[in-house]
């Protein structure tokens, strides 16, 4: 998108005598609709999670905001309500927090996820940057988000808060491996880093009736897909992986002491990290925008829509996962990573290769 708002700009003339000033506006108009959808995306989860836990729950969840039904029945912006109180409550920084750092810790939290999406297509041509390293480029950026988690909770001065940083560092870097290694089976079958290749390697119909995604296409690549789904849920800190967070324990993890608009970041985040999660493992596993019926109902806005199906199914998960499995303590969650997941992430990959050699 970058590049062909440049491209734009360079017809204009007072644009085109200040590439500078063009190339800064052409990053600002790009990154614009990230946040926007990062906000959306924030609002409907949230609300989507309240009926969803509800509807798990044999309740109604939100009602009697917004229209529909009787008066509001389903609660529609309650959601938007609850913003709207964040963003005018008052923001609180203990005496005894570091000032600085308590300040810059969501900001850290919040651009690593925001780049992230830079790379993140929703169909062959709306991509903010159109990488050739896309997964590692998504990969590295998620990194990123440590840095604000130790930040937030080392500069809250509270032990709590400190803990659950600890935490969620020892948690994210872990999980980051297994992840990792779970993709290298698709960059096996594809030769490429890029998003574009993965998804068009997935054209076509596996037996004549399944869609040739990657999830279907060996016994090992759909068990990597799986790998790589629970160890993002383990990296966004979702139930039962939510230590970092643990209510019960830690009051609320590495943000207690956050209120306000910079607690909003923090939640904004950790919802948009969802959706980072769930449009990866769409692109690498189930076609990405491709239709899951070959040959109809492709290209365009169907690639679009696609997309966001299977990401919003994979989240549906997430939030499935969270009503039905009881927190894990720490030592099962570090254990299940390097004794389980590390060794049956390499595991995939041997086995692809045996596959792709001798068997396909």
């Amino acid at each position: 998108m970058v590049d062909y708002l440049l491209d734009i700009f360079s017809g204009i003339g007072w644009l085109s005598a200040s590439p500078n000033l063009a190339f800064v506006l052409a990053v600002t108009l790009s990154g614009l609709p990230i946040f926007l959808f990062m906000a959306v995306n924030a609002l409907v989860a949230v609300y989507a999670e309240r009926k969803v836990s509800a509807f798990m729950q044999d309740r109604l969840g939100p009602m009697g905001q917004g229209v529909g039904l009787h008066a509001g029945k389903w609660g529609l912006l309650q959601t938007v309500a609850d913003a709207v109180k964040l963003l005018t409550k008052e923001d609180i920084i203990p005496a005894s927090a570091d000032r600085k750092l308590f300040i810059l810790a969501p900001f850290i939290l919040f651009i690593g996820c925001f780049v992230a999406f830079a790379g993140l297509p929703f169909n062959e041509h709306v991509v903010a940057a159109d990488f050739n390293l896309g997964i590692f480029y998504i990969l590295a950026m998620g990194s990123v988000g440590v840095i604000g988690v130790i930040l937030a909770g080392y500069s809250s001065n509270n032990k709590w808060s400190l803990y659950g940083a600890m935490r969620s560092a020892a948690q994210i870097i872990s999980y980051e491996i297994p992840a990792g290694l779970s993709l290298l089976a698709v960059i096996m079958l594809t030769g490429s880093l890029a998003f574009r290749d993965i998804v068009a390697a997935q054209t076509g119909t596996t037996l004549g009736v399944l869609p040739s995604w990657f999830i279907f296409d060996n016994p090992f690549t759909f068990f990597a897909f799986w790998l790589f789904f629970v160890a993002g849920v383990a990296e966004v800190n979702r139930t039962p992986f939510d230590l970092p967070e643990a209510e019960s324990e830690l009051v609320a993890g590495f943000h207690t002491e956050y209120s306000g608009m910079r607690w909003s970041f923090f939640f904004l985040t950790e919802y948009a990290n969802m959706f980072i999660v769930a449009g990866v493992a769409a692109l690498a596993f189930l076609g990405g925008w491709l239709s899951p019926f070959p040959g109809y109902f492709e290209g365009g806005l169907w690639g679009i829509f696609w997309f966001m199906s299977k990401a919003a199914f994979l989240i549906f998960i997430m939030m499935w996962f969270r009503w039905t499995f009881p927190r894990l303590r720490t030592d099962q969650l570090m254990r299940m990573c390097w004794k389980f997941f590390m060794p049956a992430s390499f595991l995939t990959i041997v086995g692809v290769g045996i596959w792709d050699l001798f068997i396909r």
